[in-house]
């Protein structure tokens, strides 16, 4: 299994603590489109849905907000794992 799924998988499992820089990559690789907004903002279009996130900091890590946040935007971007992923 690829860094990528891996990281789509931990989005799904609803874990906290994933790296916010391994998100980033997974979205790119997936063909999300990312720029810079003001200060920590982000924003990010998959698929035609867009959203803005706030990295996070000073950790690196993505809070269970984020997480559930991300996994709507992939949800709504047809961006899911396949059941027998999870």
């Amino acid at each position: 299994m690829d860094r990528h799924r891996r990281t789509l998988l931990a989005i799904f499992a609803k874990r906290a603590g994933v790296p916010w820089s391994d998100v980033e990559r997974m979205l790119k690789h997936y063909g999300a489109e990312l720029s810079e907004g003001r200060g920590s903002r982000v924003r990010i279009a998959l698929n035609g849905v867009r959203a803005v996130f706030h990295r996070p900091h000073p950790e690196k890590e993505t809070d269970r907000g984020a997480v559930a946040a991300m996994r709507r935007l992939l949800v709504e971007a047809g961006l899911e794992p396949k059941d027998d992923d999870l």
